[in-house]
C-alpha cells in the first residue's frame, strides 16, 4: 500500500506562505527527487493556482538548473485538484477529483498496493482535513530559518492534540531542515 505523504514547507512560526521560504538550489533538487518518488499530488484549488507558476519556467527556464528540474518534476507528477469551484484544470496532468477526499485517498492507497510510489499532499487545507481523518502516514514538514509574523498557519483549526514521531531528519545548508514524523495515532482532545 502506498504511504501518504504531507510534505509542506514552513516557516518557525508554523506559517505556510510560498513567499516566506528560502528556497534554494539544495532545496528544490530536494523536492525535485521528491516528486521523484511519487505518483500523484493532491493539491486544493490555492495552491494548484499557485504551482503553476512553474508552468512558465517549462516555457521560459530559469538561470538556475534547479529551478528548471524542479518545474519539470512538478509538470510530471500527476495532480488531483479537490475544488468546489474549478469545473476544469488547463494543466496537462492535472484532473479535479471526482468524488471526495476520503474516498479518492483510500482507492489511491489501495489502488496501489504493489507499487512503492507514495502519495503526496501539498496544501494545508488538505493536510488538515486529512490530518483529521488519520489518513496521513508521514509528516515531512521543511521548516526555514524566517520567522513570518503573520500568514496562513499550518496547522489551523485543530482542536486534538496529535502527537508525532520523529524518524529523521534533514538539514540543508541554507538553515533549513526537513523534519520526518509519523503519527503515532495517539490523540487527546484539547479543553
Amino acid at each position: 500500500m502506498s504511504k501518504l505523504i504531507a510534505a509542506i514547507n514552513t516557516t518557525l512560526d508554523g506559517i505556510c506562505d510560498h513567499n516566506a521560504g528560502l528556497p534554494d538550489e539544495e532545496i528544490h533538487q530536494h523536492y525535485t527527487e521528491l516528486l521523484g518518488q511519487g505518483d500523484a499530488i493532491l493539491y486544493g484549488r490555492t495552491t494548484y493556482e499557485l504551482m503553476k507558476f512553474w508552468r512558465t519556467l517549462l516555457e521560459n527556464p530559469s538561470e538556475e538548473k534547479s529551478m528548471n528540474d524542479f518545474a519539470k518534476a512538478i509538470d510530471q507528477i500527476p495532480k488531483i485538484v479537490f475544488s468546489h469551484t474549478l469545473k476544469n484544470v488547463d494543466w496537462e496532468s492535472a484532473t479535479i477529483a471526482k468524488r471526495d477526499l476520503k474516498e479518492t485517498v483510500l482507492d489511491l492507497k489501495q489502488s496501489r498496493s504493489g507499487g512503492s510510489k507514495d502519495i503526496f499532499v501539498g496544501s494545508p487545507s488538505l493536510i488538515i482535513q486529512l490530518m483529521k481523518l488519520n489518513l496521513i502516514d508521514e509528516y515531512q514538514l521543511c521548516v526555514h530559518p524566517v520567522v513570518a509574523g503573520s500568514g496562513l498557519p499550518l496547522f489551523e483549526n485543530i482542536n486534538d492534540r496529535t502527537i508525532l514521531k520523529l524518524i529523521k531528519t534533514k538539514t540543508f545548508s541554507g538553515g533549513a531542515v526537513t523534519l520526518y514524523y509519523e503519527p503515532t495515532n495517539e490523540k487527546t482532545t484539547n479543553s
